[in-house]
């Protein structure tokens, strides 16, 4: 996809991964740069240093209404969506003990919004004979996400659900990719460090962590390549292969890191 004169919409806008992409997709010449979040002022504050490009609105990705009224608005303004940026993403922090409401809330946010995302978007762009949808899923939806079960279970889901679309509508125009980052420095990523979450210092032991503009440079790359897996830390691929030819090997090194970042402790505050 070449991003120039391009509709963009974006959820989960108002910081991290989410407004680096608005940022790189504005820089890149995008006609519109749509960014929704919850949080109308943080997104309002990105926008505007996204530029005249950009606008923001509040919108809950886990709401199909919400959803379906952003996508008809855009349509309404720009006369088309041509890259739907399913971003929004919560964390837990929890195992299975998590409460049924952390499941819930996860499942909605992490699989449930993008499945409202390509039920409102898709018409337009079948209509149309085009469209990309990005889907952020997280390497924890090829790997696992050690200390966070239901972000686990859900970005996998997440994974299964953009490989499903992209099988079935990529012969009628329609690109699906998955942006599975690894560690990222985001303030999902801090807080988790910051509460001492054992997925979070997995994460921060496993590799580099990222800026999300870095993040957003592989994106950019991975949309004008059309891949389905974008993988801004390159090591995911080699970690993915190995968790694939060797599942009990790979499982006996992530209990080995487990075991070591327990011994140490927790970091200082």
């Amino acid at each position: 996809m070449n991003l120039t004169d391009r509709v963009v919409v974006i959820t989960g806008g108002a910081g991290g991964i989410g407004s680096a992409l608005a940022r790189r997709f504005a820089a890149e010449g995008a006609a519109a740069v749509v960014l929704a979040d919850l949080d109308l002022r943080a997104t309002v504050a990105v926008a505007e240093t996204v530029g005249p490009a950009a606008r923001a609105v509040a919108v809950d990705a886990a709401d199909e209404g919400q959803v379906r009224d952003l996508v008809a608005d855009t349509e309404r303004r720009y006369g088309r969506i041509d890259l739907f940026c399913a971003n929004a993403g919560v964390a837990t922090g929890g195992g299975i003990e998590a409460a049924d409401a952390d499941w819930d809330r996860a499942w909605r946010v992490n699989v449930l919004a993008h499945v409202y995302a390509a039920r409102a978007v898709l018409p337009g762009m079948l209509a149309r004979g085009g469209g990309h949808l990005m889907h952020t899923c997280s390497a924890a939806g090829v790997l696992t996400a050690v200390g966070d079960a239901p972000y686990t279970a859900t970005k996998h889901a997440a994974v299964g659900l953009a490989e499903w679309l992209a099988i079935t509508y990529r012969d009628q125009g329609i690109r699906v990719s998955a942006l599975c980052p690894q560690g990222v420095d985001t303030p999902m990523l801090a807080d988790g460090l910051g509460s001492g979450h054992l997925a979070a210092r997995v994460i921060a032991a496993s590799g580099p962590v990222l800026t999300a503009d870095q993040v957003a440079d592989a994106a950019v790359a991975g949309l004008a390549e059309e891949r389905f897996l974008i993988l801004p830390h390159p090591e995911v691929a080699r970690y993915a292969l190995r968790r694939a030819e060797d599942p009990d090997g790979w499982q006996a090194g992530l209990r080995k890191l487990v075991r070591r970042l327990r011994a140490a402790g927790p970091p200082p505050a």
